[in-house]
């Protein structure tokens, strides 16, 4: 149970607000949340902070990188109701969370040493246009598609359905056609197909792809992914030592 808040040092909502950049109505919003404990109030009605508050938000602005604006809110709040175990089971989930999100990096990280350790072999066949006798300057069709990779046109529908190939199709034929972007895709679909990977793990690497616009850029989001995670575990665990600062000051 927390201590009498009227008891030493007296703060004003301007002085928690100048120590962190804040607003003083953010201070009270704060309180209003429950991410800060209630304060007291003076003869007049002002709120009289201590610096057991100042400590509250000490913690809370340190969990936010780590955890996000609501789990850190819940955080705090359980912890005001006198709820420490489900603060606890919060932060157990957000660290989770935390370790899933490295998992899927990892996955995406060996399907693109797969794409990498067939990768001369698909700049090979790239700059052989695999001699698509249906290609023209605006994409090649299934057939075509299909007998240079090797593989059958219900396969490319296949994969179509499952979102690995995006083909437009012809307005006057209704044919679908492929073009660059459709050919490179349906090459990495191929190779890693061939390396045992399924559909639905082809799919969100196919998408980051495109959204990196080629492998190259993709390799950088990687490592700007890798970063992101590590700075979150960071500050996990200054945002673990901030709150239990403050637990500790609760008693």
């Amino acid at each position: 149970m927390a201590r009498n808040l009227q008891n030493g040092e007296r703060l004003r909502p301007v002085d928690l607000a100048r120590a962190h950049g804040l607003s003083t109505q953010a201070v009270r919003n704060y309180e209003e949340a429950g991410i800060l404990p209630a304060a007291a109030r003076t003869p007049h009605g002002y709120r009289a902070y201590t610096p057991l508050h100042a400590a509250a938000l000490r913690a809370f602005l340190a969990l936010l990188p780590g955890h996000g604006h609501r789990t850190a809110t819940a955080i705090m709040r359980a912890v005001h109701q006198d709820a420490v175990d489900e603060a606890f089971r919060l932060i157990d989930e957000s660290h989770a969370q935390l370790l899933d999100d490295r998992r899927t990096l990892q996955a995406v990280e060996r399907a693109l040493g797969d794409l990498e350790s067939t990768a001369a072999a698909g700049r090979e066949a790239a700059s052989e246009p695999v001699a698509l006798s249906g290609a023209g300057p605006d994409g090649t069709f299934i057939g075509p598609l299909a007998r240079g990779l090797g593989v059958r046109p219900a396969t490319l529908r296949k994969w179509e359905r499952a979102g690995l190939v995006r083909p437009r199709r012809d307005p006057r034929t209704g044919y679908r056609v492929y073009d660059e972007a459709d050919v490179r895709d349906a090459r990495l679909a191929h190779q890693l197909r061939r390396g045992g990977h399924l559909l639905e793990q082809i799919a969100p690497l196919i998408a980051q792809v495109r959204a990196a616009g080629g492998l190259e850029p993709l390799e950088a989001a990687l490592r700007d992914w890798h970063g992101r995670l590590s700075a979150r575990g960071r500050a996990m665990l200054s945002g673990a030592a901030e709150l239990e600062a403050y637990l500790r000051e609760r008693g």
